[in-house]
């Protein structure tokens, strides 16, 4: 039985452009029950701030990446995620293949951040997606990035944002239909690449006249858009392990994106079984002729299975599917749910690879 670890990642600190500590941070955390954080400031890479956190009971692991981009650009763009590294790569920003051929030879993976993004002029936020589809060697893509949508939602209406920023509850929708079609794209040319969902959490006081507010606190981005790793023993406690445990996870694409505000997606699981064994979210069946891929929801939902870009099944307000997956390419799946008079993305999967054509 696989233990589910809750993992927020894409946070920013005072160390960039952030409003709160590590403390603040893991204070937060404690609170939302999260389990792990990964702290992810604009070019540069605090020391000594990773470990474990102690908040009243409860041992809150803090991580350390970064987001790294290429200043040479106006306005900055190509912002990429970088984890599993101790090197500071800051200076390589503007050479993106550089930066992630050394962030490979050095055993860290990156992903690239909100590849999609609008800009929110009376915000002065510009529009910062990612434009260097040429290179190659990176790990996967930011599906969901709630600071984006938060803008792409809000772009052409100054009282949607204020909206919005007093009833955040309302805000989401789901991962970025774009950068969802760019995922499958690059999965149907037989990329390996996986899926991370992110705050973007900064915690920004915002004023707009006699309206001021903070977009959004710690404690409510976690509350969203996670993480949830699935690894084969839980937690120890040890610093050094739990660290390596959380990064191999994520580097095999062992979890899912789940938002968890309308309804805890805890317990979602992806498997398939086969003739030669059982595979998760980020497995590849290689020898395999067929395979019967189990879904299990916590709550009755829309569960939309996805073969190689197109949606072959889907079941409604069901907690257990099956489906016998004979061709070869990728399976994943897609959840919605419904939420304050919306549907909305609830889960998201890491694919199940079948086949030496996969």
């Amino acid at each position: 039985m696989s233990q589910e670890t809750i993992l927020n990642l894409h946070n920013h600190t005072t160390y960039s452009d952030g409003h709160g500590t590590y403390t603040d941070i893991a204070q937060a955390a404690a609170i939302a029950n999260i389990d792990v954080v990964i702290v992810t400031d604009h070019n540069i890479r605090p020391r000594g701030l990773e470990k474990y956190y102690c908040i009243e009971d409860k041992n809150i692991l803090i991580l350390t990446g970064e987001e790294i981009h290429d200043r040479t650009h106006s306005p900055q763009k190509n912002h990429l995620l970088v984890f599993g590294v101790e090197e500071e790569l800051a200076h390589l920003g503007g050479k993106t293949q550089w930066l992630i051929d050394r962030i490979r030879q050095i055993n860290g993976f990156a992903f690239l951040a909100h590849p999609n993004e609008d800009a929110l002029s009376f915000f002065k936020e510009p529009n910062i997606s990612w434009v260097d589809w040429d290179i190659t060697g990176f790990h996967g893509l930011e599906i969901w990035n709630g600071m984006s949508e938060f803008k792409t939602v809000c772009k052409d209406s100054m009282l949607t944002a204020l909206f919005y920023a007093f009833f955040p509850h309302l805000l989401a929708q789901g991962a970025n239909k774009l950068t969802m079609q760019k995922w499958d794209e690059l999965l149907r040319k037989g990329l390996h690449v996986y899926a991370v969902g992110g705050t973007d959490s900064h915690a920004t006081p915002y004023r707009k006249g006699p309206f001021k507010r903070i977009i959004y606190p710690y404690q409510f981005h976690f509350s969203t858009v996670n993480n949830h790793i699935l690894t084969e023993q839980k937690l120890s406690g040890n610093f050094q392990v739990d660290r390596q445990v959380i990064f191999n996870a994520i580097r095999h694409g062992h979890y899912f994106v789940g938002y968890d505000l309308p309804h805890p997606t805890k317990g979602f699981r992806f498997t398939g079984k086969g003739q030669f064994g059982e595979y998760q979210m980020g497995d590849t069946a290689l020898e395999e002729k067929n395979i019967t891929l189990q879904i299990r929801l916590p709550y009755p939902a829309i569960c939309n299975l996805i073969h190689n870009g197109k949606t072959i099944q889907t079941w409604n307000q069901q907690e257990i599917c099956t489906h016998q997956a004979v061709e070869p390419g990728y399976y994943r799946i897609e959840c919605y749910i419904s939420f304050m008079g919306k549907k909305r993305g609830w889960i998201y999967s890491n694919p199940i690879f079948l086949g030496k054509g996969a």
